[in-house]
């Protein structure tokens, strides 16, 4: 399953890049599954995930083609 990721703000420059595909081999693939893959960690507290650019979280289950996003939280007023 091929799949597009993408990191913002922070995150890119922590991960040292902004975007990336992956081919993921196996079944049911997750959120979480791909930031372990990408990032070798858990998921931190406070990440902003989309998928289609649709807010969710990391159980949600990725289709051929889906584009992540991960954002870096947000603050500030």
């Amino acid at each position: 399953m091929k799949i597009k990721v993408k990191f913002f703000a922070s995150l890119r420059d922590r991960i040292g890049r902004s975007e990336e595909s992956l081919d993921l081999d196996g079944g049911a693939v997750t959120v979480a599954d791909v930031w372990s893959e990408v990032v070798e960690e858990s998921i931190p507290d406070g990440i902003l995930i989309a998928v289609n650019m649709e807010y969710t979280d990391g159980s949600h289950s990725l289709s051929e083609g889906d584009e992540v996003a991960f954002f870096p939280p947000v603050t500030g007023g």
